[in-house]
């Protein structure tokens, strides 16, 4: 498995991103992400699903169903053996699929966080299809960085999700799905946004428990749900 690497090599905490359905893990939105994680001084590993893989020399193939992707985010981390604490998560589908193993993971003290970075709630155009049963029952600490006019879940819809007390979210003023705010409304640039989330995500890994311990909680300061 390949995996592309971003940030200190003997950092205390790796940050695993798988990335979202549609484009790859060193698209433009993947690498900014990482660089920016990477420079808070986190170690950041992207790897690539098969079916991303396979479009790279056979053209578009449709992503499968999140949960057909288990065994190989499973295989990711195993693959990449890191050392320390290791946070699982992605981007959109890539944040989903991770959220469907932590626990698994998180009890076997293979992972000490999730991380998800614009978490798609549901599908485009679907608002009553909502992916979040899981996530009423989450057991691990975990971040969620959103946009609050995220189109797959908005800061409005979110609020009435059942959602674990394990779950922070960040949200991240007038971002979309990319997390990128329109800076004539806000004033603020994609930049900004991804420095907001490299400083919350370093803090909020720093205070996560090496091992598995399920009742750990992080009541960061700036998070809200």
């Amino acid at each position: 498995m390949t995996f592309l690497f971003d940030g200190p090599d003997d950092a205390a905490t790796t940050v695993l991103l798988a990335h979202g359905a549609g484009a790859a893990m060193d698209s433009a939105a993947m690498t900014a992400m990482a660089a920016a994680l990477g420079g808070a001084g986190l170690r950041v590993a992207r790897f690539e699903f098969a079916y991303m893989a396979a479009r790279r020399d056979a053209g578009r193939k449709p992503p499968p169903r999140a949960d057909k992707l288990l065994p190989e985010y499973r295989a990711a981390v195993a693959a990449l053996g890191a050392p320390g604490r290791v946070i699982i998560g992605g981007k959109s589908m890539g944040g989903r699929v991770a959220s469907l193993l932590v626990d698994e993971l998180h009890q076997a003290g293979r992972a000490a966080g999730l991380l998800c970075l614009g978490y798609p709630f549901h599908p485009p155009g679907k608002p009553d299809q909502l992916r979040t049963e899981h996530l009423a029952t989450l057991g691990t600490p975990a971040l969620i960085c959103q946009g609050t006019r995220d189109p797959l879940g908005t800061r409005e819809e979110v609020s009435t999700y059942t959602l674990s007390s394990a779950i922070e979210i960040l949200w991240l003023e007038d971002g979309d799905h990319d997390l990128k705010p329109r800076k004539r409304v806000t004033g603020l640039t994609a930049a900004d946004h991804l420095a907001t989330v490299a400083g919350t995500v370093a803090a909020w890994a720093a205070r996560l428990p090496q091992g598995a311990d399920r009742s750990a909680r992080t009541d960061a300061p700036g998070l809200r749900r």
